[in-house]
């Protein structure tokens, strides 16, 4: 059941505050790394990056949250801490650890419901559930709903064909990698219960096939069914 809070307790500036805390926070990370980190040439190890997937997060579980009838507020604040630990902890605690730093904010910034801090902090802390979403509270199912959405669509395109580039891979290749988003678009799909986070994660995947599709049509010699070395055989 969604948290019962008749007025919204964040401001729309106190939700500027708590962007730029994330963000400052993210990019304090990186810099306080050793040697650049976890594979921080990727940009989906930069603080732009992650910080760009938060707001991405935010709008996808805001949308999700006002549809299906959860509390917008904890689905949007839990969202902007979700990942802000991602740079900094391991992958495995970062979750419990977002948590930890949104407890501390919300407790001394403003004056939160205990309630409200304890239902962001709860989400926060179980995004990283592997389970049946539908045992979840209805805003922790948003907020991990949206995060697997954002990986499927234009922006896990977007970002398999920047790790082209980084792998030094060839055009060839760019099949290959479309079909890895298609794989997890239909793996987010397999696993999201509303109906507005299946309406999204369908129309995701029909743009990820028509891209596919005319990636096919118009490389010739591209072909995700075919290997390299038949590819070269076929060449005259």
């Amino acid at each position: 059941m969604g948290v019962e809070i008749k007025e919204s307790p964040v401001t729309d500036s106190e939700f500027e505050e708590m962007e730029d805390f994330v963000y400052e926070y993210l990019v304090a990370s990186v810099e306080n790394e050793d040697g650049g980190g976890r594979m921080r040439w990727y940009p989906w190890h930069s603080a732009e990056y992650r910080f760009n997937h938060i707001l991405n997060v935010v709008d996808l579980a805001g949308t999700i949250a006002e549809k299906e009838g959860a509390n917008v507020d904890v689905a949007r604040v839990a969202a902007l801490f979700h990942d802000i630990a991602k740079l900094d902890a391991d992958q495995d605690v970062h979750a419990e650890e977002g948590a930890r730093i949104a407890r501390k904010y919300l407790e001394t910034h403003g004056d939160f419901p205990e309630s409200f801090i304890e239902e962001v902090c709860k989400a926060v802390e179980n995004h990283s559930y592997q389970g049946d979403l539908t045992d979840l509270p209805k805003e922790t199912q948003c907020l991990i709903e949206a995060d697997l959405l954002d990986k499927v669509g234009a922006n896990g395109t977007a970002l398999m064909l920047l790790r082209m580039g980084y792998e030094a891979r060839t055009h060839m290749d760019a099949a290959e990698m479309v079909n890895r988003v298609m794989e997890r678009g239909k793996d987010a799909t397999k696993r999201v219960q509303t109906e507005t986070a299946e309406g999204i994660a369908h129309r995701r995947l029909k743009r990820v096939k028509w891209f596919r599709e005319w990636l096919e049509e118009e490389v010739p010699e591209m072909d995700c069914e075919e290997s390299p070395d038949r590819r070269t055989q076929r060449r005259p």
